[in-house]
């Protein structure tokens, strides 16, 4: 370990030597697409992209899940597997540096979901406590799958589901989707040939032609959204434009928006939210119950822990748990993590892998250190 890396970094180092993990270190070039497909609008804009001599795109590593997953991928290794990681990470911030460093710990492969996450959970609230004693702690939880479950309940076109989603972990895009939802817009103004592929759904065909388009001015799709996801946006509008929810639905997804109570209440406030809109939505409510049981057990005190039903983190890989972790009165996240079950498998693993995981801001914490609590 080098002078560069943070004063705390050993005693971080000594912690996941106790938490049973694999250290693992990747590479700091890492090829861009995984990033670009999946890790969401947010990071996306954020990345310093580059280029091999062969024309592949590349980009310095701007976060950690996706290349140890293709770490665990590539090596082949059994699960379930904890690694942990301690390195910089390279993207354009509001505030601070452009490099920083991370650490964290991805748990792959177990099966019981409920105890993997309170495990992830209390992993990261003993990282902080160790390195920021003294320090209280607000620890904010949401949930994809009970938010994908109430859309589905509601009755919503796949589409809808789809884009609110995608907005779940961003307020102005969930704003947005939401006021598009009680009052779709009328169907903008679109070219002919692009009115016309739009119409008829053809997304190869559309996809074709934007390509085209952007290579006729210069521009180069791996600066931004692929020519295939724009095509997907332009045909997902124009049917989404058709779709209006009714009054009570609309108001239902508000309502269960609008939950923020204890953990130790939480379960008790979503049966109450789906007995009242008369939706079902019993297998999510039985998982959320469980991993709030699991979270009890490993000593998180559940009632100084908070569900924000409409909490989410602005990754498009997420698909159930997702946390937050800052100090009391803080306006930034200190760690942060959630569930990935989707991502290892569009990675290209051949069998589905269930993942959890974290990362911990050390210049975050340095600063917090400085000032003390």
């Amino acid at each position: 370990m080098t002078s560069r890396y943070p004063a705390i970094s050993a005693d971080i180092i000594n912690l996941f030597a106790t938490r049973n993990t694999h250290a693992v270190e990747v590479a700091v070039l890492q090829p861009a697409d995984p990033f670009l497909d999946m890790a969401g609008e947010d990071l996306r804009r954020r990345i310093f992209l580059t280029e091999s001599e062969t024309g592949q795109t590349l980009c310095l590593r701007p976060e950690f899940t996706i290349p140890v997953c293709l770490d665990h991928i590539s090596s082949q290794a059994g699960t379930p597997r904890r690694y942990s990681y301690l390195g910089e990470v390279f993207r354009q911030r509001r505030e601070g540096g452009n490099e920083f460093f991370q650490a964290g710990i991805e748990d792959l492969g177990d099966r019981d979901t409920a105890e993997a996450d309170a495990r992830s959970l209390a992993d990261a609230h003993a990282l902080l406590s160790l390195v920021l004693p003294g320090q209280a702690l607000a620890v904010t939880l949401g949930d994809q799958t009970i938010f994908e479950a109430v859309l589905a309940a509601l009755g919503l076109p796949r589409g809808w589901r789809m884009r609110l989603a995608r907005a779940f972990g961003s307020v102005p895009m969930l704003e947005a989707a939401l006021a598009d939802l009680a009052n779709p817009p009328r169907n903008s103004q679109l070219s002919g040939p692009v009115a016309a592929l739009v119409l008829d759904g053809d997304l190869d065909g559309l996809s074709a032609h934007i390509t085209s388009g952007m290579e006729e001015a210069g521009l180069s799709a791996s600066a931004g959204r692929a020519p295939s996801d724009i095509a997907r946006r332009l045909i997902e509008k124009a049917e989404l434009r058709s779709v209006r929810l009714s009054n009570e639905a609309f108001a239902a997804l508000k309502g269960f928006l609008a939950i923020d109570v204890p953990l130790d209440g939480a379960a008790q406030a979503l049966d109450s939210f789906a007995s009242d809109a008369g939706l079902s939505l019993d297998t999510a409510l039985e998982k959320f119950a469980a991993r709030a049981r699991a979270i009890e057990t490993h000593g998180l005190p559940a009632g100084k822990i908070r569900y924000d039903a409409a909490f989410g983190r602005p990754l498009d890989y997420y698909t159930g748990l997702v946390f937050e972790i800052a100090a009391d009165n803080g306006d930034r996240p200190l760690a942060g993590g959630g569930r990935y079950d989707r991502l290892l498998t569009l990675l290209g693993a051949k069998t589905p892998i269930p993942g959890v995981g974290f990362s911990v801001w050390l210049d975050r914490i340095e600063a917090l250190r400085e000032t003390g609590p």
